[in-house]
């Protein structure tokens, strides 16, 4: 790994500032990255990073400062300039055409004019010299998040960057998928590829990255070498203030069954999709249960047919509080007392265009008594999101403020934070912390574990983050090729076994007796 030294920077910006109404994005930013260098730039979920890279790609233009690319000042007007210069980015949100094939979304991301059967062998060569195994043919509605995130980086790859920018790059991959990537990082940096690198997985950024750059509120306020740093050290340098871990409660009463799967099958028609096979837990009042699994193994399919996005389960395969759900509709079992947050957040978690206070209003309307007599009271949705603002320091322009505008993580904050607040009987939660900063996600786990002790909410925690799991969950499955392994006591297990069981080991284990 090349360190900074005194060769001309591959990039350099000098006082770059970004103002948005009422907002100071970038506050006179000061960073520098050496050719082959791995730089982290962290911060918390709004402290600025996003809007500084979208200036360096061409996304954004700057109010005031400098960049200069080679050692030469250069004005990036927009992403395809950027690109033509060498700088790739990998974003925290995808943008793929679902409709369209691998090879297609990334034929329209090359603006490319070769045919579409030559792109494809390369696409399957460089993904495959990668680890990071594509099939070309195949539509992006039938792939995990995690396969979808392989979209984004070989696109970036097949442009053979000289900067590519990362903006969370692991937060939907599975330890394994992640150990993959940081060895083509590494080859990358090896040969000569400088890397920004943006994550809130300050342990990965210790072990990958030769300095870092901390923001606050859109100010440069330290540098660091992350392997000369700890976790915890790194993170009050983001927040400036003591990291507090989350409080387990020690000998908690579990109660009655509140949300039961009984041998649930599912088929599917789509040729990439995974069928569900004999699924069988039972989820108490008050305690967390956690899956986890590698991306695409029938996460997606259990979450639809658990919300009742899909009803095509048989009825008697799923209960909630002895009611039979399985063909009744996703406002149906909400109005039983299920809550839920789904994988993706912009689309299925909230409506990109529509402010924060409709976006409450969506899923809280019954639970938080919002509509009465079928007028909807939009003074109490507003005093709803500005609660869920508040209790969980969601950085936005206010409850009018579209849901598209924040942030990945305070995005995440508030669509969690809504249905936490609704104090449900069941909670179904998918990647609860997926791109929030430490001090949210410990935040967040808190709030969890206080839901299941005070409310006695029963808990369903779908997470590819095996220490989120460990951290939060009293008992542990694995979902595996559509199968779910027999649950264990969190405090029993090892990663070793759960490793184990999520490439598939766990044949002649009693499926009947599966999480009880």
């Amino acid at each position: 790994m090349t360190q900074h030294g005194n060769e001309v920077p591959r990039l350099k910006l000098t006082g770059m500032t970004k103002r948005f109404p009422g907002c100071l994005a970038n506050d006179s930013v000061d960073l520098e990255i050496a050719p082959g260098e791995i730089h982290a730039l962290l911060g918390e979920n709004g402290a600025g990073k996003s809007t500084l890279m979208k200036m360096v790609y061409g996304l954004l233009k700057a109010d005031e400062g400098t960049l200069e690319w080679d050692g030469k000042p250069r004005d990036i007007v927009s992403p395809a300039m950027a690109r033509e210069l060498g700088i790739g980015m990998v974003f925290q949100h995808f943008s793929l055409f679902e409709s369209l094939t691998v090879a297609e979304n990334i034929a329209l991301g090359l603006n490319s004019k070769e045919p579409l059967e030559t792109l494809s062998k390369r696409i399957a060569e460089v993904s495959g010299h990668y680890g990071l195994p594509l099939d070309p043919a195949r539509h992006v509605h039938s792939l995990s998040v995690g396969e979808r995130q392989r979209i984004e980086i070989v696109r970036c790859l097949l442009q053979s960057p000289r900067l590519l920018i990362m903006d969370e790059p692991t937060s939907v991959l599975t330890p394994q998928e992640a150990e993959t990537l940081f060895g083509t990082l590494r080859q990358l940096s090896a040969e000569g590829c400088s890397i920004l690198y943006i994550s809130h997985k300050l342990d990965e950024v210790r072990r990958l990255c030769a300095r870092a750059t901390v923001l606050r509120a859109g100010r440069c306020v330290g540098a660091c070498i992350p392997a000369e740093e700890t976790a915890r050290s790194m993170a009050q340098m983001m927040i400036s203030s003591e990291l507090q871990a989350p409080e387990r409660v020690q000998d908690k009463e579990i109660g009655d069954v509140r949300f039961q799967v009984d041998r649930l099958s599912l088929t599917t028609d789509d040729p990439f999709g995974v069928e569900l096979s004999d699924i069988n837990f039972s989820l108490h009042a008050g305690e967390i249960l956690g899956v986890a699994g590698v991306a695409g193994n029938g996460q997606a399919e259990l979450l639809s047919v658990l919300s009742g996005e899909s009803t095509e389960a048989r009825h008697g395969a799923i209960m909630i509080e002895g009611h039979k759900v399985g063909q009744l509709n996703a406002r149906q079992r909400r109005d039983l007392g299920l809550a839920f947050v789904p994988e993706e957040r912009l689309g299925r978690g909230a409506i990109p265009g529509m402010g924060l206070a409709d976006n409450a209003l969506l899923s809280g309307y019954a639970r938080k008594s919002l509509v009465s007599w079928g007028i909807v009271s939009f003074s109490k949705a507003r005093t709803y999101a500005e609660n869920i603002i508040k209790d969980f320091n969601v950085v936005a322009g206010g409850t009018k403020a579209e849901a598209g505008s924040l942030s990945g993580g305070n995005l995440q904050k508030f669509i969690v934070g809504r249905e936490i607040l609704q104090k449900p009987r069941i909670l179904i939660v998918a990647q609860p912390t997926w791109g929030v900063d430490a001090g949210a996600a410990a935040a967040i786990h808190q709030a969890l574990i206080n839901l299941a002790h005070e409310e006695k909410t029963a808990i369903l925690v779908i997470s590819q983050d095996l220490d989120e799991l460990f951290a939060i969950s009293d008992r542990l499955a694995v979902i595996s090729h559509g199968r779910l392994s027999p649950a264990v006591a969190t405090h029993e297990a090892t990663v070793d076994e759960i490793g184990l069981r999520m490439g598939g080991l766990f044949e002649g284990e009693e499926q009947a007796h599966a999480a009880h």
